[in-house]
């Protein structure tokens, strides 16, 4: 098989059929697989891949997760499933060309030294609210982790074998794909695309979503928020030592006639809030581990079809 292309599926019934046949037309000559992941849809998504695979010749995998287990967990899964020599990842919705797809393969088959193709949006058709909150996310990731990510490069891709086999290699559980694109390394080309308005359908993707995402990957990538963590605790104390002196001094120089209730209410409210933050950080990172220690799966498959067999 010369190219995979795995397709992470939530409430895409209107676009999967189009997708294959679309990709039936723009890969003409190259042999290539389609594998779709249905990650729990609520709609008739899998219903319609069945189909699809009853009809069309292609080759087609499909795999059926018994719930929603997340995006991350389906490119997982998509890429423990590829069989091709190259691996696209790509969105149902058309948004992402399959024509760019092809381009990046070609390209990889030209170009020896490369391991990877990325594509990025160079104009991004979001809000300026919502374009500004990445902006300062790669900014902000970029100077805690220690792999850099590239600004506005998305799962949108082209890999090689080897990078395939890297990736899959990094079983945890919390996974943040563009970090772990990042810390694989090996040599890859970042090109610019349009992205497409979507077939069908809306994104499953809100602001909070993403914010949740973010936080998974400064968490995941980066030890740094532990460390803000101790040196706040330590600046903290030194504020507090100072201003013990501070109020030393007062009391044997000017006495101690007036009661300090607002400065005491004031110092409870700001340590309070320090402590809440801190506790806040450090749970964050103790939930993943309680989670990683217990081993779960990324993933379970309801089913797996193939194209010449069923499993369950």
């Amino acid at each position: 098989m010369k190219l995979s292309l795995v397709v992470p599926c939530y409430n895409e019934e209107e676009n999967v059929k189009v997708f294959t046949e679309q990709a039936r037309k723009i890969l003409q000559g190259i042999e290539y697989e389609i594998v779709f992941i249905n990650d729990g849809s609520k709609d008739h998504t899998i219903q319609k891949l069945k189909e699809i695979k009853k009809e069309e010749k292609e080759n087609l995998v499909i795999i059926n997760f018994s719930r929603n287990f997340g995006k991350e967990a389906g490119l997982y899964a998509g890429l423990q499933h590829a069989a091709g020599e190259y691996v696209v990842i790509i969105d149902a919705d058309l948004q992402q060309p399959i024509a760019v797809a092809r381009e990046m393969y070609e390209f990889l088959e030209a170009n020896e030294d490369y391991d990877e193709v990325a594509a990025y949006q160079e104009e991004r058709k979001e809000g300026k609210i919502l374009t500004g909150f990445k902006t300062a996310f790669y900014a902000l990731i970029n100077k805690m982790s220690d792999v850099e990510l590239y600004k506005n490069a998305s799962d949108f891709r082209c890999m090689r074998r080897n990078v395939v086999d890297a990736i899959l290699s990094m079983s945890e559980y919390h996974r943040f794909s563009k970090g772990i694109f990042a810390w694989v390394g090996f040599n890859t080309y970042y090109r610019p695309y349009q992205v497409q308005e979507r077939n069908a359908g809306t994104t499953s993707w809100s602001f909070w979503k993403l914010f949740n995402y973010a936080i998974e990957g400064m968490i995941s990538f980066s030890t740094k928020p532990l460390r803000v963590v101790t040196t706040l605790g330590i600046a903290t104390s030194t504020i507090a030592v100072l201003y013990m002196l501070v109020v030393i001094l007062q009391t044997l120089i000017l006495g101690n006639d007036v009661p300090g209730y607002p400065t005491i209410i004031v110092l409870i409210l700001f340590l309070g809030g320090i402590q809440l933050t801190v506790m806040g950080i450090i749970g964050e990172y103790l939930a993943k581990v309680h989670i990683e220690v217990k081993n779960r799966p990324i993933y379970i498959a309801k089913e797996i079809i193939h194209s010449n067999k069923t499993g369950e």
